[in-house]
């Protein structure tokens, strides 16, 4: 199979008969073997009863799945992403912002190009100026920073995958902001970008706020710590309860020295407890203990997981 075209929804019952038509138009002028998977992520509306509708008209292509409840886009995508079986697996959001006629050159990209994985761009933009594009290119450039990937619209829905990157990869949480990155992580480093056209939402509203920019720079902390520390918690907490705990301890004996300096001399010095450096150092030093113990507890949680020698093994003669 070609082509499978993943597309995860939430209450967007109204947009998906246009979706399945312009995607089948476009499969059929470019003669693609394909599978259409929806994922319902615990939609209210009619929309399992819209799929299910065009999966009785079209029971070869279409393919779906249904949650009980609201989960999230993240595992949406997981879950179709274990059951995709194309060469090339396309994602797009379901309320027709994401344009099908881009399938064919998002195809090309990764089987003649070689790309592990093609983002997507909305370099022009149809959404509220100062709500969604201001954060936006805000988020896209901190996330560049870190991550060290050159994409300008990191959390673009449009995306096209060779079938084994998606098959190597863990979506989860909130993490599917940051499949790109997820991808360098797992040794899939080609990673390309394709300027794309998007559409003024015809129905409905975004099912996405505000806060959708704070738990993304949360996520991106907690991939960046994972990827440098994951297998070696140690490395981070022991060092920096280490440096912390020196610190403090030298204060502590500069306080006292000064103290004992002061008393030979014949001259009254204050007492130690009663200046700001002794709970400085104390603190310091209590603070230090915590972070190596919490490394401590980290590596041996981390040499107890199962996980730990699971490497991305490229080729093996």
């Amino acid at each position: 199979m070609d082509i499978s075209v993943i597309v995860p929804l939430y209450n967007e019952a109204e947009s998906l008969p246009k979706l399945y038509e312009w995607i089948k138009k476009v499969m059929a002028e470019h003669d693609f073997s394909y599978e259409i998977i929806f994922v319902n992520d615990g939609s209210t509306d009619e929309s399992w009863k819209v799929i299910m509708n065009l999966r009785a008209k079209d029971e070869e292509h279409i393919h779906a799945i249904r949650f009980r409840r609201n989960y999230g886009k993240s595992p949406a995508l997981y879950c179709g992403f274990k059951k995709a079986e194309g060469n090339v697996v396309i994602t797009m959001d379901a309320d027709l912002q994401d344009s099908p006629d881009e399938i064919p050159e998002l195809y090309r990209m990764v089987t003649e190009d070689g790309y592990d994985l093609v983002s997507g761009w909305k370099q022009k933009r149809y959404d509220n100026a100062l709500t969604k594009n201001l954060p936006s290119k805000l988020y896209n450039a901190t996330a560049r920073r870190v991550t060290g990937l050159r994409l300008h619209d990191m959390n673009c829905g449009l995306k096209a995958y060779k079938n084994e990157v998606i098959k190597h990869i863990e979506v989860y949480g909130e993490m599917h902001r940051y499949i790109p990155y997820l991808a360098k992580n797992a040794g899939y480093g080609n990673i390309g970008e394709k300027v794309v056209q998007h559409r003024k939402r015809e129905f409905g509203q975004s099912k996405f706020g505000l806060d959708r920019f704070v738990h993304g720079y949360l996520d991106l902390l907690s991939l960046s710590f994972l990827n440098k520390f994951g297998k070696q918690p140690m490395h981070f907490f022991g060092l920096w309860g280490s440096v912390m705990f020196l610190i403090g301890l030298i204060a502590i004996v500069v306080v006292g020295g000064i103290k004992v300096v002061s008393i030979a001399r014949g001259i009254k010095a204050p007492l130690v407890t009663d200046t700001p450096y002794f709970y400085i150092a104390l603190t310091m030093m209590i603070l230090g203990t915590q972070m190596f113990t919490a490394g401590y507890v980290g590596e041996l949680v981390s040499r107890s997981n199962a996980e730990r020698n699971n490497y991305q093994i490229a080729e093996e003669i």
